[in-house]
């Protein structure tokens, strides 16, 4: 039995408020194929956009929203935090061997 467009979009729609207890929905917009677009936003003191639901064709499809700048907030972060580890280990006790005389000639 094929559920209609409306009870996907709401099982859609429980699932996302089960998981994100504040969500705004935007006002649905129709593109020029006929899809609909609903966006949906999510968060208490700072909102920030977390995907759009697009029905088209009688399918409820959910795409999330990627926030590149986290990404590679991230990246950068792990690069810092790896070198400080390896320069601390260098500091420590460098790779290279001891080069120290220990006999006067």
């Amino acid at each position: 039995m094929r559920k209609g467009v409306g009870a996907m979009l709401q099982d859609r729609l429980s699932e996302l408020t089960a998981a994100h207890r504040a969500l705004v929905y935007g006002e649905p917009y129709e593109t020029s194929d006929g899809s609909t677009v609903i966006t949906v936003t999510g968060g208490l003191f700072h909102p920030r956009p977390l995907g759009v639901f697009v029905v088209h064709g009688g399918e409820v499809k959910w795409e999330a929203a990627v926030d590149d700048t986290r990404i590679a907030l991230l990246g950068i972060l792990t690069g810092l935090i790896a070198a400080a580890f390896a320069t601390a280990a260098v500091f420590k006790r460098p790779p290279w061997p001891d080069l120290r005389i220990t006999q006067r000639l």
